[in-house]
């Protein structure tokens, strides 16, 4: 069923209110509730396959991000990333991680660890909102600036997860254990990451487009975009870089490779078709972790803050990162409200409660499915519509 509704939902869906996402997550909670599927998939419970599943679906999201980026890398190109990953990004983190120190009364740690899971716009939900295919032409300064925000502020958010981690451990009260993760997990990480998925990228580019004994440009197989991203992956594992973010410097680096040629399509096609499916069942899964009582912990406080977290802080930060931007203020608000909050946000916390100390995780895991499914709702409901009338407003100018 999953299967025939990703499909069918682009066009059925299309002249309703309703999105795939939010008609995933209904579906799994129906199948939960009256007792379809006999097993209990909250992330709690399988917190390792959780990591583990959310991990794949990231990296190949960020594969297919890399790839439809039409623009060149550039530093007034990409103006609006650097703004939303410099600016809006720390100060998420803050916001958040004030939020929940002392509305919600967590702990430093766990109050980073919410911060820094919840701060990265999803590469994963956020398809709606981001360009189309490659050569579309549909890639205006709000879809651009939330593609790009995607793409690398996944690999961004995870040195404040170590860095949690770091706290709740107790590293603290090192100046060696903080040095150690200013050094590698910051600056070596991030190095390593970029410049693996440049390297790669690079390889795999002359592969495919360059090389007259291999031509795999002529093959037409859009499989070569599943390859490219667990080469580009597992290299940057090994390197101890962040794998993330070599994914999708992979991804931009192999699109730079004969910008214009038709390949190009077919392995964004493929990424987004394999992509879409694992979404759609990880959807379901989540209906089926809110029926199975992901959310039972939730307070009315909690849901306050949860919608806080995605109406205030992230378009208050998105707001202030965009001060002097030369974009119109209609194109810097959409910018700021539409940063949607999903898949990344489950790894990030799982990766984080996988590898550190930071006692019960009912309610953090509580909040975050609420803040999820707030954004499913929210910005599934709003983006197209306010997309739709950014479009007709331009057209008008």
């Amino acid at each position: 069923m999953v299967v025939l509704m990703v499909s069918w939902a682009p066009v059925g869906l299309k002249k309703t209110p309703l999105t795939l996402a939010i008609v995933c997550v209904l579906l799994g909670i129906a199948v939960f509730s009256v007792g379809a599927l006999n097993f209990n998939p909250d992330p709690r419970t399988w917190d390792t396959l959780t990591e583990r599943v959310t991990e794949v679906v990231v990296i190949i999201s960020l594969m297919g991000a890399g790839l439809k980026l039409d623009r060149s890398l550039g530093w007034r190109a990409w103006g609006s990333t650097w703004r939303l990953l410099a600016i809006a990004m720390p100060l998420t983190i803050l916001g958040v991680m004030a939020l929940g120190l002392y509305g919600l009364g967590f702990s430093l740690a766990m109050a980073l660890l919410l911060g820094a899971s919840l701060a990265p716009t999803d590469p994963v939900l956020a398809a709606d909102v981001q360009v189309g295919p490659p050569k579309s032409g549909d890639e205006d300064e709000v879809r651009f600036g939330l593609t790009s925000e995607a793409g690398l502020n996944d690999s961004l958010a995870f040195p404040f997860v170590h860095l949690a981690i770091l706290v709740s451990l107790g590293g603290l009260a090192s100046t060696a254990a903080l040095t150690d993760w200013f050094a590698i997990k910051v600056v070596w990480k991030l190095l390593a990451g970029a410049g693996v998925g440049f390297l790669v990228g690079k390889g795999l580019g002359w592969l495919i487009f360059a090389s007259e004994k291999a031509g795999l440009s002529r093959l037409g197989d859009g499989l070569v975009a599943l390859a490219a991203t667990f080469i580009a992956y597992a290299v940057a594992e090994v390197a101890h870089g962040y794998g993330f973010l070599a994914v999708f410097v992979c991804g931009v680096t192999i699109r730079a490779w004969e910008r214009d040629n038709d390949f190009h399509k077919e392995m964004h096609h493929f990424a987004d078709q394999f992509e879409r499916l694992l979404i759609m069942l990880v959807l379901v899964l989540f209906g089926g972790a809110i029926a199975n009582g992901l959310m039972d912990s939730l307070t009315w406080t909690d849901a306050a803050i949860g919608l806080a977290i995605l109406l205030v802080v992230r378009p208050v930060a998105g707001m202030i990162a965009m001060i002097g931007s030369p974009e119109p203020f209609r194109d810097r608000l959409l910018m700021a409200f539409l940063g949607i909050r999903g898949i990344g946000s489950v790894y990030y916390v799982a990766y984080g409660i996988n590898h550190g100390d930071f006692g019960s995780s009912e309610r953090l895991w509580s909040i975050l499915g609420f803040v999820i499914l707030a954004s499913i709702v929210i910005h599934g409901v709003t983006a197209n519509p306010l997309l739709e009338r950014l479009r007709r407003w331009r057209a008008v100018d």
